[in-house]
């Protein structure tokens, strides 16, 4: 929430990575909330759902969630930070989500579904593999038999890094008086990696940094497994692009046995 009296923002710990201070301005125009990356999203989510309910585990803003509901799928979501769910009611038709506060790993809903899905590299925001099964086992707890867990995630950038370098750029975008420079620092021996965020304004810059774990795909596949589901697709995007050795990400999605 944000104090008048002094124009800052007070953000509440139990949000995690994503307070007040992030969520405010994480429906920004462009990237993420492109239509043209938010559009082939829902349409394969809506096709996978097949008519039946979804849900989406770190449901965010109701980036994926309210578009999804628009086209007549029953959705419901999990979402750690209170700031960022409270955005969801404040969007058209975003009254129709029922949204549970709580941890991805362990938060029951009622009900089961024909589809759970998490999106955009959340997955990693778990930073152990024994919560990233977690993850999966609360996918395959909330789906009906034959029902599917889809999970978008980037490729790690390591055939990027000659021996002894540890860090790589995503982002350079310089601007008159500034600019924003990303860049990911990895540790392979834990695979852990963080997510580095700088941006510089006339007026001041700001530096954060986000903790991730990444998992290969077929570490994911034998979590999967573990939580009793297995493979049925993997592709390169949402177009259903074929998965080859140069893909920058997965999309992909287990069958509950």
């Amino acid at each position: 929430m944000s104090d008048d009296a002094s124009n800052t923002t007070i953000d509440d710990p139990s949000d995690g990575l994503f307070p007040e201070s992030v969520a405010a301005g994480y429906d920004g125009e462009g990237g993420a909330n492109a239509a043209e990356v938010v559009n082939p999203a829902v349409d394969l989510l809506a096709d996978l759902a097949d008519g039946g309910r979804v849900l989406e585990l770190a449901i965010g803003t109701g980036r994926i969630a309210v578009p999804l509901a628009a086209r007549g799928v029953p959705v419901s979501g999990i979402e750690l930070s209170k700031a960022m769910a409270a955005r969801i009611d404040r969007k058209p038709g975003g009254e129709r989500i029922d949204v549970t506060i709580g941890d991805m790993t362990s938060t029951r809903v009622p009900g089961e579904f024909s589809l759970v899905y998490l999106v955009f590299n959340t997955i990693s925001n778990v930073t152990t593999q024994g919560g990233q099964v977690d993850v999966f086992r609360n996918a395959a707890a909330h789906l009906r038999p034959g029902g599917l867990f889809l999970v978008e995630v980037g490729i790690p950038d390591l055939r990027r890094m000659p021996p002894g370098q540890d860090t790589v750029p995503v982002t350079v975008a310089p601007d008159e008086g500034g600019g924003y420079l990303g860049f990911d620092r990895y540790d392979v021996a834990t695979q852990l990696f963080t997510s580095n965020h700088v941006t510089v304004t006339p007026g001041g810059g700001e530096f954060r940094v986000v903790p991730f774990r990444y998992a290969w795909p077929a570490e994911m596949d034998l979590m999967a497994r573990i939580a009793g589901m297995r493979l049925k697709h993997r592709w390169a995007d949402w177009d259903r692009s074929r998965f080859e050795h140069e893909s920058t990400k997965q999309v992909s999605v287990w069958e509950k046995a």
